[in-house]
């Protein structure tokens, strides 16, 4: 049976694996000064933030339609007998649904999953898959790794400033001053499908050794780690958390640095940065 694959905008996996993957991506959208605007696509992270900086208020996002589903879905399957449909966690955007609307119509055909991630941890259930496909390995032993590896892996990320944090209402105004205030820097994973602390550290140093140590705590005992380094904008603010990682002495493979599009950068705000990883 062939399979395709498709992805939305928010699995951030750059666009020359994309190209070398075939896999079909659905973009999100970014509701921005009057205008709506295809995630990657229409508009980039920097553009975002600049106009944020200078006044403009923050973006609100979208997910795609059941419309937008179908077509990529009509698409893949001139190509495939099966689609397989790996999106962000169903707990940060209604993207899943929307996606299940769509495949509702080719009984059968599509096949949903929900990675209960974001950014890089859709980006590496959908590089996962890919290689087993070429391996040519079956839909339910793809599907059984892709659980495998969504109940067991570490992500780690932390955000340079509070303040889209608390503008989209993830935190409270005190609390995103005293932050600033006390230079608490929060560290974050994504649990269950939604975005939790995981810790916090005081200062940028600190908050970099803690996420280390978190990644050597996790790793201990396997064998083989795949790594997927993703930060907002400037690709300076992850180079020193990639450069202790696979200096680690540690089993790691890094797949590939991407950096975080429009959608997720909404939220996160400049300077953000951090890892998913996973063992084989």
């Amino acid at each position: 049976m062939r399979i395709a694959l498709v992805t939305d905008s928010t699995s951030d996996i750059p666009r020359e694996h994309v190209q070398q993957m075939g896999v079909f991506v659905v973009p999100l959208y970014v509701h921005f000064k009057g205008s709506v605007y295809k995630d990657w696509v229409e508009i980039t992270p920097a553009e975002i933030f600049e106009a944020v900086q200078a006044g403009a208020e923050p973006p609100t996002t979208s997910q795609p339609s059941p419309q937008d589903f179908k077509e990529v879905y009509q698409k893949a399957l001139e190509q495939a007998d099966h689609v397989l449909s790996i999106h962000i966690s169903s707990k940060l955007s209604g993207t899943v649904q929307s996606a299940q609307l769509a495949a509702s119509e080719f009984p059968g055909k599509v096949t949903v999953f929900d990675s209960q991630a974001a950014s890089a941890g859709i980006g590496m259930l959908v590089s996962r898959a890919h290689e087993m496909l070429q391996a040519g390995r079956e839909l339910p032993e793809i599907l059984a790794e892709l659980e495998r590896i969504r109940a067991d892996h570490r992500v780690r990320f932390t955000v340079a400033t509070l303040e889209f944090l608390r503008r989209n209402g993830r935190i409270g105004g005190a609390q995103a001053l005293l932050g600033t205030l006390l230079n608490i820097k929060p560290i974050l994973e994504v649990r269950d499908g939604r975005v939790d602390a995981a810790g916090r550290a005081r200062g940028e140093k600190k908050a970099l050794a803690e996420m280390v140590r978190s990644f050597r705590e996790w790793a201990q005992g396997r064998e083989k780690i795949r790594v997927y380094f993703m930060y907002t904008a400037d690709a300076r603010a992850v180079e020193n958390l990639r450069d202790a990682i696979l200096s680690s002495g540690l089993p790691v493979e890094e797949v590939y640095t991407s950096e975080i599009g429009a959608v997720i950068a909404s939220h996160a705000g400049p300077g953000t940065y951090g890892y998913y990883a996973y063992s084989l």
